[in-house]
């Protein structure tokens, strides 16, 4: 029986928030790698488009709240996701037209576009201030909870409840449906397998009469719904703050350097690597540890490596670890 509870306990603490928090910084993670992937440059905004995103799809639930409209007993976000996408693709494209395309036309190393990326960056996130405030925001209503632990507790009879939040089954299956759809769109249809022509080799790809501009739109309306979807997801399990999703930037860039950076399939990998080694060592094992071992084993101690507050040097460790002893990622990425 105690094993039972410590897998439960285990479950709750790591395995379930490890699979929401993953699947939220592999939606992440997806975007960059596609921006660096076709566009060759390491979109440094991407955090705040994110925060953009989320911005207007929480403006959207709100009106939709005020009409009385409702998803049931799941978050009426997800009806305002499509509208907060579209903002996000016209403000994206717009800075396309506006700013990347005269770099681009000038054939402008990467680093320059990376710095040019750090100035959207801090024009998009005044921007999300403007519109929204810089206060935190819940907007996360339906049902609280997919699997009630009191039920669970009654159930199974054990001492540790199982919990599940409506909102972290919604993550884990909203995102797996995205990554799902990206996977078929550039494998299957002819403008994804143009998208990755381009990305291998951008010379022969135009010799074969695709158009660069078109791709290039494309690259940035699919970056706006993932970054859109991932904000979302992750404001409506956390909560919204415009500064946080500044501080996503780097687990979600050591998410596609770990799994190879311009590989789809590695920032996927990436994002969970990079979520379950945060938790790992940030989680207090006494509770799980509790139940395999007697109590006075145990002493005073958490059992905890860092504290939660330290939970973005996992990521950075991760990070320098990776570029030291395998930069290309370990799909091999560029």
């Amino acid at each position: 029986m105690d094993i039972l509870n410590a897998l439960v306990a285990l479950t709750n603490y790591i395995l379930i928030p490890g699979m929401v928090y993953g699947s939220q910084l592999a939606l992440g993670a997806l975007g960059v790698t596609l921006v660096f992937g076709v566009l060759r440059f390491s979109n440094f905004a991407h955090g705040d488009t994110m925060a953009f995103g989320t911005a207007f799809v929480i403006l959207f639930t709100w009106w939709f709240q005020s009409m009385g409209i409702s998803f049931g007993p799941l978050p009426t976000a997800l009806l305002a996701l499509p509208f907060g996408i579209a903002a996000t693709a016209a403000m994206v494209l717009i800075t396309d037209r506006v700013v990347y395309r005269f770099y681009r036309v000038q054939k402008a190393k990467p680093i320059i576009m990376v710095i040019v990326s750090a100035g959207v960056m801090f024009v998009m996130n005044g921007l999300v201030r403007i519109i929204i405030g810089t206060s935190e925001k819940n907007f996360s209503d339906g049902a609280r909870m997919l699997l009630n632990p009191a039920d669970f507790k009654a159930w199974s009879g054990l001492a540790e409840p199982l919990a599940i939040k409506t909102t972290g089954a919604v993550s884990v299956a909203v995102a797996f449906l995205c990554m799902g759809a990206l996977f078929w769109f550039l494998q299957k249809t002819r403008t994804g397998k143009s998208m990755r022509a381009y990305s291998d080799n951008e010379d022969l790809a135009l010799l074969s009469g695709i158009n660069p501009e078109r791709v290039v739109a494309v690259t940035w309306i699919l970056l706006a719904a993932l970054a859109t979807v991932a904000g979302t997801l992750y404001g409506l399990d956390k909560s919204f703050r415009v500064f946080v999703y500044f501080s996503l930037l780097l687990p979600i860039f050591a998410a596609a350097i770990v799994g190879g950076l311009g590989s789809p399939l590695g920032a996927v990998l990436g994002g969970f690597i990079i979520a379950f080694s945060e938790l790992f060592f940030t989680t207090a094992w006494k509770k799980i540890a509790g139940y395999l071992f007697p109590s006075d084993w145990l002493g005073d101690g958490l059992y905890q490596a860092l504290s939660t507050d330290y939970k973005v040097a996992v990521s950075f460790v991760i990070l320098i670890i990776v570029l030291l002893v395998r930069p290309n990622g370990i799909f091999g990425g560029k």
